[in-house]
């Protein structure tokens, strides 16, 4: 029995303060990883946090922090938390279009349909250097090499190709149903999607127990946000399984010393 448990916590960030960012929180017990709460906004996780139940509530988009997101994981884990993996370029300097690091994936996962957005100096921008300064300032610092360790940038496309050793990118974006299955019937595209979905769910319950239950497929019938929301906690829990491959020495850090993609070795 360790002295303290590890705790990782997986943030899909948004590029923007207007829309929600998933985050999730995981725990290593006796039995192994598992899953202490995810939500689909940085709100409804403090929320949770505190003891309030967020409910079937909207998310919504706001600034993050950085010091309130390390409490509200210590508190639903009862340990702090020993890494974070954030889906959101990150740099030690102003981003201001391709790094390395995007250079490195795209050469990696291109060809699997994985190749990364490139980011400039408004998207994500100011989130994206006040993020890295507030984790950096309360001791977690942007690693870039082994050891995983502090604040790790990761990229759910590829490190689901490796999870569950696919030969392309999964389709499991909501708003692109109609791009991955054009001569379906609407409700036809839905369902494919919710078949990738129970997939990636699956994979991920074999890594963390309790995500099963904590992300049951949405209704049929939901439209619009609840299906951005159900996409964004999904990404959060991704997020959070490449931290746990990362504290487990299962990772690899494309780019350079100053900004990597950490990505899960396949399995």
């Amino acid at each position: 029995m360790r002295s303290s448990q590890r705790v990782v916590l997986g943030i899909d960030a948004a590029w923007t303060e207007t829309e929600p960012s998933g985050v999730a929180v995981a725990v290593e017990t006796e039995a192994g990883w598992r899953l202490g709460a995810v939500e689909a906004s940085y709100e409804h996780f403090i929320a949770r946090a505190d003891g309030i139940d967020p409910g079937e509530a909207r998310p919504r988009g706001s600034k993050p922090s950085a010091a309130a997101l390390l409490r509200a994981a210590e508190k639903l884990s009862a340990w702090p938390v020993a890494l974070v993996a954030i889906d959101m370029p990150l740099a030690p300097y102003p981003i201001v279009g391709r790094r390395p690091c995007d250079e490195a994936i795209s050469a990696a996962f291109g060809a699997k349909g994985a190749a990364t957005h490139s980011p400039s100096a408004i998207r994500p921008g100011r989130i994206s250097d006040e993020s890295r300064g507030e984790f950096a300032a309360l001791g977690y610092p942007l690693c870039g090499q082994t050891p995983a360790r502090g604040l790790i940038e990761v990229y759910p496309h590829a490190a689901l190709i490796q999870f569950m050793r696919e030969g392309y990118r999964l389709p499991y974006k909501a708003e692109k149903i109609s791009k991955y299955w054009p001569d379906l019937a609407p409700d036809e595209r839905r369902a494919k999607l919710q078949s990738v979905w129970a997939r990636i769910v699956k994979a991920l319950e074999s890594r963390i127990a309790g995500v099963a239950a904590a992300l049951p497929l949405p209704a049929t019938d939901a439209r619009g946000w609840r299906l951005k929301a159900y996409e964004d906690k999904l990404d959060a829990v991704v997020c959070a399984a490449v931290a746990i491959a990362c504290v487990n020495g299962k990772a690899r850090a494309y780019g350079d010393n100053n900004a990597a993609v950490w990505v899960p070795f396949a399995e």
